[in-house]
């Protein structure tokens, strides 16, 4: 018995690799763009769809992948979308305009739109009840530590650049460190593929094509043998009791009236998940610490602190969310994103950029220093207005390439509190929202529809992530840093009251159980 509870969670690993590759996708970007933008001229809106465009095309793989699934199998799907990730780092490395590099992340955001259905799905279905929300947290475990791995890459890739080492020279890893960051992703994508090749098909997917002796055969091989038959019983059981043919189901299903419960859980905590900024925390890390004046190479190594902690938080809601329970988890989580994000908006309202004679000594040789002489010993008590200012003295070109400089030279705020918010900001979300979302989306739907209607849901999930990221550039630049934060605090603040009062609890119920209870 050991020897299959083992198999079921290498399983679950292996499937759960698509989330390590959609997270290292996802957050490798955060380097890329501080290079990008002077390379390629960028505008805060280019810049910030050089981000976003991964997630409007995994937007619309989401919307197929479900139903794809349920045609052609959980894994086979999967494999294609390994496919698709080794094909978008080969790309995104030799990218040789920004046209051909956001054509790239779109071809990876397919895969990404994959990977966050059918992996959580695929555990799903195949994991026994009790086990069914660690195995599935696995799939989000792989998510925080494909973030933490690029945070890590991105700034070995720097620190790299900087040696004199003659190998460095070589591969010209100074010359084309963004290449390099997004490239290196070529390797676990072959590697997921492969080992895609030994992981069964879904039972329950067989069972609803009707094979029934493969699928009693895998359950029996991942799972408690006595209970096979029965789980297998079960399963047909509620299929055949559903009167409309599997062929026949169409999207207008989701919205019957016996959905309504089920549906409006599901996207309002596909939007809250992502409408309180977690993606640009992870996908601009370095960017907004560079807001808090530490410089560049500090905010790729605290950058790196923001996926540590991701991964230490998503164990610990391993560890309980089949015990403390779902509703719990949000609870707890939530509360601390509002918390965090309010007072990290208070923080940057209370910093102030002068300036001085000391200050501009600090700045790059680069910088022509006679040109912000109009701006010496000047204070600004917004960020908006000091970058508004430095862009009419040098010129917008020379304002981005330096920015960070600029910024870390004038500013006077407590950049420690700033880093403990982001972190708390992290941790909060990283034992609520992060996996307790995809739990519960593989937990709520019905059998019959669970594939179209998590495509819905990641659908929503998607496209609000693309709309923030997309955004957020032009938000820091417009609005500032102060009204930023405060806005994602406060929808963390309305969507804890929205948790409390519709959510139920699911923990230790079988899905067929949860079908009953949900959708009376």
């Amino acid at each position: 018995m050991q020897t299959k509870k083992s198999s079921v969670t290498l399983i679950a690993l292996v499937v759960a690799m698509g989330g390590f590759l959609m997270g290292f996708d996802a957050s490798v970007i955060s380097g890329v763009i501080k290079f990008i933008e002077p390379e390629f001229q960028l505008s805060k809106i280019e810049l910030g769809w050089a981000v976003a465009s991964l997630s409007l095309s995994a937007t619309a793989a989401m919307m197929v992948a479900g139903p794809i699934s349920d045609k052609f199998g959980r894994i086979v799907v999967l494999k294609y979308s390994a496919i698709l990730y080794v094909c978008s780092a080969l790309l995104s490395a030799i990218a040789p305009s920004f046209f051909i590099l956001v054509l790239a992340r779109m071809l990876a955001g397919i895969g990404v739109g994959i990977s966050l259905i059918i992996a959580p799905m695929y555990i799903a279905e195949i994991a026994p009840a009790e086990k069914r929300g660690r195995l599935v947290s696995f799939n989000q475990l792989n998510i925080v530590i494909g973030l933490s791995v690029a945070f890590f890459t991105n700034y070995l890739i720097v620190h790299l650049g900087n040696s004199n080492a003659s190998w460095v020279e070589t591969f010209k890893i100074r010359e084309y460190n963004w290449r390099w960051m997004l490239g290196i992703e070529f390797i676990p994508a072959v590697l997921y593929f492969f080992l895609l090749f030994l992981v069964p098909q879904s039972p329950r997917w067989l069972i609803l094509k009707g094979r029934l002796n493969e699928a009693l055969d895998i359950m029996k091989n991942v799972g408690d043998e006595k209970e096979a038959d029965k789980l297998v019983a079960e399963i047909q059981e509620s299929i055949l009791l559903d009167a409309i043919p599997k062929e026949k189901i169409s999207i207008k299903e989701l919205f019957d009236p016996s959905m309504k419960l089920v549906m409006t859980i599901g996207i309002g905590i596909a939007i809250l998940q992502q409408i309180v900024g977690i993606n640009c925390v992870f996908f601009y890390a370095p960017m907004i610490f560079e807001q808090s004046g530490i410089g560049t190479d500090a905010s790729f190594i605290q950058a790196i602190l923001v996926g540590i902690i991701n991964v230490i938080f998503t164990l610990v809601a391993m560890s309980l969310i089949d015990k403390l329970g779902r509703k719990p988890l949000l609870i707890i989580g939530v509360s601390g994103i509002a918390l965090s994000m309010f007072i990290l908006s208070y923080s940057f309202n209370a910093a102030n950029y002068t300036l001085t004679t000391a200050a501009m000594a600090k700045l790059p040789i680069e910088i022509n220093k006679d040109q912000l002489l109009i701006l010496k010993d000047k204070t600004f008590n917004t960020d908006t207005e000091f970058k508004k200012a430095v862009r009419s003295t040098i010129g917008i070109q020379a304002a981005n390439r330096y920015e960070s400089e600029i910024i870390s030279a004038a500013i006077e705020m407590n950049a420690t509190l700033i880093l403990f918010c982001i972190l708390g900001f992290v941790a909060s979300f990283a034992i609520s929202l992060g996996p307790v979302m995809w739990v519960l989306f593989s937990e709520l739907f019905p059998n019959r529809i669970r594939g179209i209607a998590i495509s819905l849901v990641g659908f929503v999930n998607s496209a609000v992530s693309f709309l923030v990221q997309l955004l957020f550039p032009w938000e820091l630049s417009k609005l500032g840093t102060t009204w930023t934060f405060l806005l994602f605090g406060l929808f963390a603040f309305f969507g804890l009251f929205f948790i409390l009062k519709l959510l139920p609890e699911t923990k230790g119920k079988s899905l067929e159980e949860l079908e009953v209870v949900l959708m009376s």
